[in-house]
C-alpha cells in the first residue's frame, strides 16, 4: 500500500498540472482580451483619424452652408441653376479621389452647375492649412484661373495624408502657374489669409461639416443637401437631376 508521504506527492503533482493548465488558459484569455481591446482602439482611432472613407451617400436635408458671394471661388456659370458647395482638404486622400468625379459632374452638367470651393484643412493633415493660404495667395495674385489651376495640381501631385505635398514647393508651384514666386513667398510667409481659411472652418462646422469632402447641393429655390464623402457620381446625379426638374 502506498504512504501517506507517497499519497502527499502525487496528490502535489496533480495540483501542480493543474496549476499549469489553469495558467495556460488564463494567459491565453488575458491575450485574447487584449488583442481585441486594441483592436477596437486601433479601429476607434483609425475612424476618428480618416473620417471621411467613401461609403454611402449621407444626405442631410437640414445643413446649409452660408449664401455664395463674389468672394468665393466659382467655377462654371455664375448664374447656374445648381450649386455644389465643396468643403476640402488639399491634403486628404478622399478629396483628391473625388476631384475627378468632381470634374465628371461639371462635364455632364455644363452650365446647369457651377462649383464653389472652400476651405477645411483637418488639423491632422500638417501642411493643409499652409496650402490652403497659399491658394489664396496665388488666386489674389494671378485671378481665379490661377486658383482654379492650383487647386487641380496639388490635388494630382500630392500624395495626401498630410505632408504629401511639401511646403518649399509651393513658390515653385506658384511660379509654374504665372504667379511671382517671391511675391507670393511674400504673401504666404505673412500668414495673411490664415484667419480666412480658420473662417472657413468655423463656418463650415456651424453648416454640419465634420470632415472632408462635404458637399452641399443647393437648387434654384435655395434648399440644400449635405452628401459626406467621396462619393460616386450617381449619389449626386439623383439628387442634381431632381434639382433640375423644379
Amino acid at each position: 500500500m502506498a504512504s501517506e508521504a507517497d499519497k502527499a506527492q502525487s496528490t502535489n503533482r496533480i495540483l501542480v498540472v493543474a496549476l499549469i493548465i489553469a495558467s495556460f488558459f488564463l494567459g491565453s484569455l488575458t491575450n485574447k482580451v487584449a488583442t481585441l481591446g486594441n483592436s477596437g482602439l486601433q479601429k476607434t482611432l483609425d475612424n476618428s483619424a480618416q473620417p471621411t472613407q467613401t461609403g454611402n451617400a449621407i444626405p442631410n436635408a437640414a445643413a446649409k452652408p452660408k449664401d455664395v458671394t463674389d468672394a468665393d471661388h466659382i467655377r462654371g456659370n455664375k448664374n447656374a441653376k445648381i450649386t455644389l458647395v465643396e468643403y476640402s482638404d488639399f491634403e486628404c486622400p478622399f478629396c483628391k479621389s473625388f476631384t475627378p468625379t468632381l470634374t465628371e459632374i461639371m462635364k455632364t452638367y455644363g452650365d446647369k452647375i457651377r462649383l464653389v470651393y472652400r476651405h477645411y484643412p483637418l488639423t491632422f493633415h500638417a501642411n493643409a492649412q499652409k496650402e490652403a493660404e497659399a491658394s489664396e495667395c496665388v488666386a489674389e495674385l494671378g485671378g481665379e484661373d490661377a486658383f482654379w489651376k492650383f487647386v487641380d495640381t496639388i490635388f494630382e501631385r500630392t500624395t495626401s495624408n498630410g505632408t504629401g505635398f511639401a511646403l518649399d514647393k509651393l513658390g515653385s508651384l506658384a511660379e509654374e502657374l504665372g504667379v511671382d514666386k517671391k511675391k507670393f513667398q511674400s504673401c504666404l510667409d505673412s500668414g495673411k489669409y490664415e484667419q480666412l481659411v480658420k473662417d472657413s472652418i468655423t463656418e463650415g462646422s456651424s453648416a454640419g461639416v465634420s470632415g472632408t469632402p462635404s458637399t452641399f447641393i443647393i437648387n434654384s429655390k435655395g434648399e440644400s443637401q449635405l452628401i459626406v464623402g467621396a462619393q460616386p457620381i450617381d449619389a449626386f446625379k439623383t439628387a442634381i437631376d431632381k434639382d433640375l426638374s423644379l
